[in-house]
């Protein structure tokens, strides 16, 4: 076990962890945030996405001790109202369906559209492309960031 002292939504949090242990597990079993959803395991699904230092990383394999002084965002601190453009966006087009996926959808759509606030169709759909909707969404899912992108 060791001691870290992660950055999470702006707030500093101490865990005493195995190096090991995904940040999805930190931040789900360790600090009580469930946004953070388990989906595949593998890094294939893209439920479990989180922002490291404004990049979308997937969680489930991002061991705790390669985080270092880097920033991590969760679906919890991406606005503190859900009021981003990307959640305003994904509720104006009735997006979810069971919503498992969401969190790591929306994380995802947060930082192509701070990466590339004008994203084309195709730039959308390649950024996305890791993100696996079982509901099959992916048109709303497209026409929110679309959305998004001219509320900013």
């Amino acid at each position: 076990m060791a001691v870290y002292n992660l950055k999470i939504n702006g707030q500093t949090k101490q865990v005493d962890v195995d190096p090991a242990t995904p940040i999805l597990w930190v931040l789900r079993e360790h600090l009580d945030m469930p946004g953070t959803k388990y989906g595949c395991g593998v890094a294939m699904c893209g439920a479990c996405t989180v922002h490291l230092n404004g990049v979308a990383v997937r969680s489930c394999q991002l061991p705790v001790v390669a985080v270092g002084n880097k920033e991590i965002t969760t679906i919890e601190g991406l606005s503190e109202n859900g009021d981003h453009p990307v959640q305003k966006a994904w509720l104006e087009h009735d997006v979810a369906q069971c919503g498992y996926c969401q969190t790591g959808q929306i994380m995802t759509a947060a930082a192509l559209l701070k990466a590339n606030p004008h994203p084309t169709e195709a730039q959308i759909d390649t950024a996305m492309s890791g993100n696996v909707c079982r509901c099959g969404t992916y048109v709303r899912i497209r026409e929110a960031i679309q959305s998004a992108a001219k509320q900013q």
